[in-house]
């Protein structure tokens, strides 16, 4: 299986570069796994797909404001530090821009002073361990300076942080958001819920390794990046009995898929816990947890649209983003959706 067999011609004009002013209103393109069959609706229309006693299940996590700006101690060379992983309350793990000068003792400061950081390592894949300083809580400072990080085809800035956020976030801890669930609203979740359909929580932190390109041409050497996960016994139950009574299990994006992928037994009953996932999935995969998935348009010779293709059949996949090309639909993360039913 080779990468290059999950390329697709893109039009950089179709990447979406700001979100729409009413999430549900994004195009949704509805897939039937077995035909091929495409219907084009708009997403406030899933509620028609959903049926009493399926399982929706929900990613939490929430993008923490990652990207720091600052300046060398010294000289005042602009930095921009990128949030990867906290070790401790004052220590995270980086990317720093310009990296090169960024060895042990470097220090930089943010916010005229209000943040202070040293770099103590330098660690695999040019990583930085650095230790910061301040007064007050750090997720309060953080909130002040900190930048939403966007992935790199979003050129423009974003007005308002939170719609680079799900309605329903709650463990801070991504890098980037889990981006089919940008399209809910709570009105929409709650029409969800009064129909008789079942709501269930998981939480993987999303990270930067999400946006990294498979750069070997063979997809089975791929070296897959690894995510914190954690699915709590009350969601685990709610996920089983509803497939113990045989309802559908419909998971919302490819971060709540590997979440359930990863923790599900022989019989795709999901055990609770966590830990880390580095998971690949990717056609000839069999799935044990999910029956259906709602998710975005992804990169051509993406890790993501492999999943997908795992899930649908590639060439029902490529058949129906050949089609959003031509119909013009908004692509990636402030994109048009599509539901796997």
């Amino acid at each position: 299986m080779k990468t290059s067999d999950f390329y697709y011609d893109l039009p950089e004009e179709l990447i979406a570069q700001t979100p729409l002013e009413d999430r549900t209103s994004s195009k949704l393109m509805v897939v039937d796994k077995k035909t091929g069959e495409l219907e084009h609706k708009h997403f406030y229309d899933i509620l028609d797909y959903l049926e009493e006693g399926d399982c929706l299940v929900l990613n939490d996590t929430k993008v923490i404001p990652a990207r720091l700006i600052g300046e060398r101690k010294g000289t005042g060379a602009r930095v921009e530090f990128l949030l990867l992983n906290r070790l401790d309350i004052n220590r995270w793990e980086t990317l720093v821009y310009p990296g090169k000068k960024a060895k042990p003792g470097y220090e930089i400061t943010f916010g005229n002073g209000l943040l202070n950081a040293t770099v103590i390592d330098v660690v695999d894949g040019g990583k930085r361990i650095v230790e910061f300083s301040y007064e007050g809580t750090f997720e309060n400072i953080l909130d002040k300076l900190g930048e939403m990080p966007l992935p790199p085809y979003i050129t423009h800035k974003l007005e308002d942080k939170n719609r680079y956020q799900t309605v329903y976030a709650v463990h801070e801890g991504s890098a980037a958001a889990p981006t089919a669930g940008l399209h809910f609203t709570d009105e929409l979740l709650k029409k969800i819920e009064q129909k008789g359909i079942k709501i269930a929580r998981v939480t993987l932190h999303v990270g930067l390794g999400t946006f990294r390109p498979v750069k070997v041409e063979n997809v089975l050497e791929h070296e897959m990046h690894s995510e914190f996960y954690n699915v709590e016994q009350s969601q685990a139950d709610i996920i089983n009995n509803a497939k113990k009574n045989g309802k559908r299990i419909i998971s919302v994006g490819t971060t709540s898929t590997r979440t359930l992928e990863s923790c599900a037994d022989e019989n795709g009953m999901i055990q609770a816990g966590c830990g880390d996932t580095s998971i690949f999935i990717y056609p000839g995969y069999k799935f044990k947890a999910i029956d259906c998935l709602i998710t975005n348009f992804h990169l051509p010779e993406s890790t993501l649209i492999m999943l997908v293709s795992a899930l649908a059949g590639k060439e029902n996949v490529f058949n129906a983003y050949n089609t959003a090309v031509k119909e013009r639909y908004r692509f990636f993360s402030f994109g048009d959706a599509m539901f796997l039913k």
